[in-house]
């Protein structure tokens, strides 16, 4: 099946309720203005002179217009000079005028984008801050392109809106509550008439307009569901062909070009019928205004110069009108983006202690770790028992193997050594002392972990080795690398260290990408390692080399090892088999292989008889 095309337009975010509640959540995002709040004082001052020139436009222009009316030619030469005299003085008003507004402009841009990159880099950092803080539970139920999007596309969002929409829906405001009042006080008759006809018209053409947006949009979602369509039946042909499928997807494709054309004759009937509305009534309603405005100039009513003005006053309204409902919309997507945001923000993160230093001098665990009667269950899935009552203890400097089939709860417990979760019953013991009474960035200072997919971030080598240890030389590093069987494949790279390995190390082999990972943790130098089916996606002489490195890493380290290849793990001071959440027998690879009857010894002749 196709796979429906999302579309990214900033119209497609969701947008929240104005209400109190709401309001209330999004001002707090001012505090993030800090120190720059004087500044956002004065864009408001520059907001107001580009409105208040914007009000007096239109009276200016209508005297300047009104000239016409008096340059009949029963009029004498003197009159005819104060007119030109008067249209000159005007003019000259105009020109004043726009050179106040421009300047208002250029400063209110410049001011409100100066306050919202000031006060957005905050509101980044602290989102940020607060998101690499969270527990892995917290990940563990959203998706990294979710929290990415708040992080990226949310806060766009706020920026645009900061400085553009808040704005002008402000001047627009200002503008039609300053126009109505103007032209009330010109002609409360001419008033009332466009009152009952401009705002109408241009809240239909409003809707009209979003709607014929709306229609486009699902056009073209429809015509990238008809290329997915396309790309999936062509990269698949093997598959189409093999199982006789052409007049199938034939149809699928047919079926969608017809929806497609179906949607598209309907927004071109949508559209004809817009621009029949916009010439007739838009263009009619304004004709009868001026009709109107004519039959009150002859009658004395109202002067030319008023007419004219009262006419600019009308222009200015409808269009604000028209505008003022894209502002106010994006200002609802704006404050649905900033409850979003602010969800990251009072979210409580793990107590990690950012102030702290990594290295020799920090104080190191010893490595006894002991499991006693822990069970537990992800909080997204409290029904499933993951581990029931487990107990079990690694004393410094062993190497303990965990095994058992797949979803045991194997990688379970390695998480939790590292406190990635913590028990719903039971404790866990490192040194005879809770875990739950370390700091936690001291705990995990003192260990590290090589997992089966390592991820590399995208800088050069050099930098993912001294992940481990930031501050590490380069004698350090290359020590590292030498003792990883890492040296030999940099080296033969021409910017060795220096060598990009791309996003998340595409540049690099698995077994070359693993012997970085044993690398970082060298340098780390922990107290306690986890290794986490660190060889099991390997080809032989890729093995042989990380298990090498993997044997050095080990060496005077307690070690947890998670391991489905068991000829990887027989070396193991002990092997504890784990099935469905328990501890189902411990021994080493011998007294395993002896129980008759046992998990282990049924695994590895079933591993010995596949090989």
């Amino acid at each position: 099946m196709a796979r429906k095309s999302k579309s990214t337009n900033e119209e497609d975010l969701p947008k929240a309720k104005l209400n109190l509640q709401n309001l209330k959540k999004s001002l707090r995002i001012f505090k993030y203005v800090g120190k720059h709040k004087w500044k956002f004082a004065l864009g408001m001052l520059f907001l107001g002179g580009t409105a208040a020139t914007a009000l007096i436009f239109p009276k200016l222009m209508g005297n300047l217009m009104g000239v016409i009316g008096g340059t009949g030619s029963t009029k004498t030469d003197i009159d005819k000079n104060q007119l030109l005299e008067f249209a000159n003085s005007t003019g000259l008003k105009l020109l004043l005028l726009f050179a106040f507004q421009a300047i208002f402009s250029f400063f209110r841009v410049v001011t409100f984008t100066n306050v919202t990159e000031n006060m957005l880099a905050s509101l980044r950092q602290a989102a940020y801050t607060k998101l690499i803080q969270m527990p892995m539970g917290f990940f563990s139920q959203r998706q990294v392109a979710e929290l990415n999007s708040r992080i990226a596309t949310d806060i766009n969002q706020i920026s645009d809106t900061f400085t553009t929409n808040i704005a002008e829906f402000l001047r627009q405001l200002i503008i039609i509550i300053g126009g109505i009042t103007i032209i009330c006080f010109m002609s409360w008759k001419m008033a009332l008439i466009m009152l009952a006809i401009i705002p109408v018209i241009a809240i239909i053409t409003l809707f009209f307009a979003r709607y014929i947006r709306k229609l486009s949009r699902t056009v073209q979602d429809k015509i990238a569901e008809s290329n997915v369509i396309v790309g999936e039946s062509l990269q698949g042909i093997a598959n189409v062909k093999s199982f006789t499928n052409e007049s199938f997807e034939i149809n699928r494709y047919n079926n969608k070009i017809m929806e497609i054309m179906r949607l598209a004759i309907k927004g071109g009937v949508i559209r004809g019928s817009f621009f029949s509305f916009i010439i007739f009534c838009l263009f009619g309603a304004i004709v009868f205004i001026v009709w109107r405005g004519i039959v009150m100039t002859v009658n004395d009513e109202i002067s030319a110069k008023d007419m004219l003005s009262f006419l600019f006053y009308t222009v200015f309204v409808a269009a604000s009108i028209g505008g003022i409902a894209e502002q106010l919309a994006a200002i609802q997507r704006a404050i649905g983006a900033t409850e979003r945001v602010m969800d990251i923000i009072d979210s409580t993160p793990e107590t990690i202690d950012l102030a702290y230093t990594k290295g020799e001098s920090n104080k190191r665990i010893k490595g006894d770790i002991e499991f006693n009667d822990v069970s537990f269950f992800y909080p997204s899935r409290p029904e499933f028992q993951v581990l029931k009552n487990v107990s079990f203890k690694v004393n410094k400097g062993e190497t303990v193997a965990l095994v058992g089939p797949s979803g045991s709860g194997k990688s379970t417990i390695a998480s939790m050594v590292l406190r990635f979760y913590d028990p719903q019953s039971g404790a866990i013991t490192i040194d005879g002392k809770n875990v739950n009474d370390f700091g936690l960035t001291e705990l995990r200072d003192n260990m590290a972990i090589v997992p089966q997919d390592v991820l590399l971030f995208g800088g050069t080598i050099k930098e993912n080795i001294a992940y481990g240890k930031p501050n590490a030389s380069i004698t350090e590093i290359l020590e590292a690398a030498q003792k990883a069987n890492a040296l030999e494949f940099i080296e033969s790279f021409p910017q060795q260290f220096e060598t990009i390995v791309g996003e998340r190390g595409i540049q690099l082999s698995g077994g070359q990408r693993q012997r970085i990972a044993i690398a970082r943790a060298l340098l780390k130098n922990p107290s306690i390692l986890i290794l986490d089916e660190a060889t099991s996606s390997l080809d032989s002489e890729s093995e042989r080399l990380v298990q090498e490195a993997l044997e050095k890493l080990m060496a005077g380290r307690t070690s947890i090892v998670i391991a489905h290849r068991l000829s990887t793990i027989r070396k193991a001071d002990r092997i504890i088999v784990i099935e469905k959440g328990k501890v189902l027998e411990s021994g080493t690879h011998e007294e395993l292989m002896q129980q008759e009857s046992g998990l282990y010894r049924s695994l590895s002749k079933l591993q010995m008889d596949l090989a």
